[in-house]
């Protein structure tokens, strides 16, 4: 059968913007486009010690065969949450098949009809889209303007008020105030929810994320840790409480009603956490990387065009898409991949370039990616 109209109609806009979407296909460039910052997602080790922990411990299945409150539940969750509870400093971790699956898990089943949920406006589109399926009131505040949040907060003491925002954003790669966000929380008795998904394995000594960085992990209601980054495999955790991983296993219909990871994808979780505790070099590495990268960008003179960022997520601004979308097939036909980031997954006039740094990239890649850059747009 035939497409309905009015979606082909909606296909024929996106062609007309320039922001139509499309899979890429695999590609043997230099890569300053994935969020593997640490390149756990190509390591040998991890593959390894997953597959002979499966081993020893006679887990040879493929699949989970249900949900984890039926049959789904196969030992290696009870080992890896436990591992991640102690590795966070928190009580207790609660495993999700996917960080999507987190925040619409939470979001859907925790704020209730009478709560008010405010969420940065830059907020990732799993937290929007989980905080549409709460019954719970929803404002947006200003990206990471505290005196706009604040008034918003004056407007509603009388209730239950759920905080919601990134820790690194995965658009700007810029970060809030998190010591002010987390004293304003507590002068209102706010709930506090921080999406950690891009500083797994980014800060701290052990990559175990900003918040445990800057000592403030234990004044948080819930973190949302997510692998596909930093850790560079599958899922999810909610960090929290022993009585909200309790109600999350009750309520959020999204770990619920849905077949559980294999044990392969949470021995791969478990083996790659083990990693942290020891890549201590790499994730340093990163670190020189990242200041590198701000470095090299401000003596080209390019720091005008570049979002304010300390993190792995470097973003430069060029309006428009099919201006952002040469661009970056000019960067790729030097062998560097970089990926434009299209209205009206941004805001129109906030087209950009999002660079993604890494432990393996070299310095020489660094400057060579930056002096195309300058020369192309100057």
């Amino acid at each position: 059968m035939n497409l309905p109209e009015n979606l082909n109609q909606k296909l024929e806009v996106r062609k007309r913007n320039n922001s139509l979407r499309q899979l890429p296909s695999f590609n043997n460039l230099i890569d300053f486009s994935s969020n593997d910052y640490i390149g756990f997602a190509k390591s040998e080790t991890i593959f390894k010690l997953a597959h002979h922990y499966l081993i020893e411990n006679d887990l040879i299945q493929n699949g989970a065969t249900g949900s984890r409150l039926l049959s789904g539940n196969h030992s290696l969750y009870q080992n890896a949450e436990s591992f991640i509870a102690e590795f966070h400093d928190v009580e207790t971790a609660l495993i999700f098949n996917s960080g999507y699956d987190a925040n619409l898990g939470f979001f859907g089943a925790v704020p209730q009809r009478n709560d008010v949920i405010f969420y940065d406006e830059l907020s990732h589109a799993s937290i929007r889209d989980g905080i549409r399926m709460s019954n719970a009131k929803s404002y947006k505040f200003n990206h990471n303007d505290f005196e706009d949040l604040e008034e918003l907060i004056l407007k509603f003491q009388d209730t239950n008020v759920y905080i919601v925002t990134e820790s690194v954003f995965s658009m700007d790669g810029d970060s809030p105030n998190l010591e002010e966000l987390v004293a304003l929380s507590e002068k209102y008795n706010c709930y506090l929810v921080i999406d950690e998904a891009h500083t797994l394995g980014v800060f701290g000594d052990k990559g175990e994320g900003l918040l445990q960085y800057l000592d403030l992990h234990n004044r948080i209601f819930a973190r949302i840790m997510t692998f596909g980054k930093g850790l560079g495999c599958h899922g999810a955790v909610i960090l929290g409480s022993a009585d909200l991983k309790e109600y999350l296993v009750n309520f959020a219909r999204s770990f619920i009603y849905t077949t559980g990871l294999s044990p392969h994808a949470v021995s791969t979780i478990l083996a790659a956490y083990q990693q942290l505790e020891i890549e201590k070099e790499t994730i340093e590495k990163l670190r020189q990387n990242i200041v590198y990268f701000n470095q090299q960008k401000n003596l080209l003179g390019l720091k005008p065009m570049f979002v304010r960022s300390k993190s792995a997520i470097q973003s430069a601004i060029v309006p428009g898409n099919e201006q952002v979308k040469q661009l970056a097939q000019q960067l790729q036909d030097k062998g560097f991949d970089i990926k434009p980031i299209l209205s009206p997954t941004v805001p129109e006039g906030q087209e950009r370039l999002r660079f993604c740094v890494h432990s393996y990239n070299t310095t020489e890649e660094i400057n060579e990616v930056l002096e195309l850059l300058r020369d192309f747009i100057f």
